[in-house]
């Protein structure tokens, strides 16, 4: 897309800034003036760098990792199964990001609403992150957004403005889906920033049909080891009308260091397309059963995360509402009245028209957690008459990201 510049590029995004001479997308930033983003101009010689050992090291085991690991589509994977490596600077990697990035637009800005009905107090809160961030298979093989350019979805630069957006918000807790580059960039690089990551692909991924795939999509869950300890951890195949489905989940117990409460994250991908609504429904009733088990009937709070592939209007969507566990939806609290979804999390061009739906959520136990704050979505003009993915955002999916804490009284149920 560029020429490499004599900058300090790790291996793992060095291919982007070499790999294509072809001219630069056309800009304009995300505050309407055409901006441009800033290179890294003062980094070392790439040959000095700390990170281009550091992910040197990274590369030749993920790759070897990644590639023992393809042919049997393993079902799961938690922490790494080499060495641990170096850890790298997430500000150094965001670095690194920006300086591939460089001569495509700069991120829109998005700001965080403050929900909270009192003055902050207590233990740092739990920021989770929600984001469905598009299988590259998919993405350039099988979805066909036809406004967005094959350009922009090169994975060399869009993985960096995936992690860009990781990097800028900090989660504690991460929860993606259509993750299909696990084993050769999101396990070996966010480990080394201190996650510990679970990967567990769908039994019979569409990647798969796509040529030169990486691989099954799946679910993926990252947590930071040093604000929390695991203490259970249950990969879950969803099933519909008792038989198992293509669909799955991953859900851990978590123990925080600083308070010592138990809380479970789940994440999960219900089945898509118009015409699966009961399907959905079904599925997340097995999904609710088998948290209901694992928290204990929901003595143990719970956050869920997912690409549920229904609108507020749907069977699956009442479900949650209404389920036992006294859930609620963390992004209705941007609502004037704190019972709307928002508008849209999803927003693309296909063959069959324009598409804007409420597909994306997090939930939490309402009785025992509060929604500090909520990332905002971003805006119409933003998002740009294209919509999405674009050259200056990743995926067709928008990212959701809420700051949590526990309710004060640990000993209030339902």
């Amino acid at each position: 897309m560029y020429q490499g510049p004599a900058r300090c590029l790790c291996p793992l995004l060095r291919r982007a800034a070499t790999a294509s001479t072809a001219p630069p997308p056309p800009r304009a930033g995300g505050d309407g003036t055409g901006g441009q983003r800033e290179g890294n101009g003062g980094a070392a010689a790439f040959g000095s760098s700390r990170l281009y050992s550091a992910l040197a090291k990274t590369l030749s085991s993920s790759s070897s990792s990644a590639a023992a690991a393809a042919p049997q589509h393993r079902e799961c994977a938690g922490q790494p199964e080499a060495a641990p490596l170096e850890p790298i600077d997430p500000q150094e990697l965001l670095e690194e990001c920006q300086v591939v990035l460089r001569r495509r637009p700069p991120r829109c800005q998005r700001d965080f609403v403050d929900l909270r009905q009192k003055a902050a107090g207590g233990p740092r809160p739990i920021r989770v992150m929600q984001w469905n961030i598009l299988a590259q298979a998919l993405g350039e093989g099988k979805d066909n957004f036809v406004q967005c350019p094959m350009e922009a979805l090169k994975w060399e630069e869009r993985k960096c403005l995936i992690l860009e957006e990781i990097l800028a918000y900090k989660p504690d807790i991460l929860c993606l889906q259509e993750v299909d580059h696990y084993f050769d960039t999101f396990e070996p690089l966010l480990s080394r920033l201190g996650y510990q990551c679970t990967f567990f692909p769908k039994p019979w991924s569409p990647c798969l049909d796509v040529e030169r795939n990486n691989g099954p999509d799946g679910c993926a869950l990252f947590f930071l080891k040093d604000r929390f300890e695991l203490i259970n951890s249950a990969n879950i195949r969803l099933t519909a009308m008792k038989l198992k489905t293509n669909q799955v989940a991953i859900a851990q117990t978590l123990k925080c260091h600083e308070t010592g409460r138990l809380f479970c994250i789940a994440v999960t991908h219900l089945k898509a397309r118009t015409g699966w609504e009961r399907f959905r429904s079904a599925q997340g009733c097995d999904l609710l059963q088998n948290l209901k088990s694992i928290t204990q009937g929901a003595k143990i709070p719970l956050i869920i995360c997912g690409d549920f592939n229904a609108e507020p209007t749907e069977e699956v969507y009442r479900e949650f509402s209404n389920s036992s566990l006294n859930l609620n939806s963390a992004y209705k609290l941007l609502s004037p009245d704190g019972q709307s979804e928002p508008p849209y999390t999803t927003w693309k061009i296909r063959p069959s028209g324009e598409c804007r739906h409420t597909l994306d959520y997090i939930w939490y136990s309402q009785h025992a957690l509060n929604v500090n704050s909520a990332l905002g979505l971003l805006t119409e003009e933003q998002i740009g008459p294209n919509r999405l993915p674009s050259f200056n955002y990743p995926s067709d999916h928008l990212s959701l990201v809420c700051d949590f804490s526990f309710n004060q009284d640990p000993d209030r149920l339902l």
